[in-house]
């Protein structure tokens, strides 16, 4: 079993919210514990597949309030951090996904590398160094939720 972090907008398109509820159900299908926001859009999703499947949900919300978590979550902590929950989102993943990109996302992003979680990346972000070449410990790119499966059965001991 291991700390999957899935990281991603509220706000985000059909394609994305269906990656996310996929990546879900496959989460939990290998025994995995999901650890997201706790609230709407890729956190909603990607908890609503791992629910759906019976899986464990943590839900690092950013204020006080337990109810602000959506549904899916089957643990809810209420940090009071605000944004800075991205780095306890983080230490708390032995990888993490994102699906999609936003700002918050990026910073998770950059936490994971700077600390050596690995990340996998469906859509969202692309990190380039300033010449416009990719970098090397950057998101391993992805283009679905099962591709995201399949590398993260190969990143993680069994």
């Amino acid at each position: 079993m291991a700390y999957v972090g899935v990281v991603g907008p509220s706000s985000a398109d059909q394609r994305e919210l269906d990656d996310a509820e996929s990546l879900g159900r496959g989460l939990a299908a290998r025994g995995h514990v999901v650890v997201c926001g706790g609230l709407g859009g890729i956190m909603e999703a990607v908890a609503r597949g791992a629910a759906q499947a019976g899986g464990i949900v943590v839900g690092l919300l950013p204020g006080t309030d337990r109810s602000s978590a959506n549904p899916h979550v089957t643990v809810t902590i209420p940090t009071a951090l605000g944004e800075m929950r991205n780095a306890l989102l983080v230490r708390s993943s032995d990888v993490v996904v994102s699906v999609g990109g936003s700002w918050g996302t990026l910073s998770e992003i950059a936490l994971a590398i700077r600390t050596g979680v690995p990340v996998i990346g469906i859509g969202g972000w692309q990190l380039t160094t300033a010449d416009g070449r990719t970098i090397d410990d950057g998101p391993r790119s992805v283009s679905s939720a099962d591709a995201a499966l399949e590398l993260l059965d190969d990143l993680l001991p069994r």
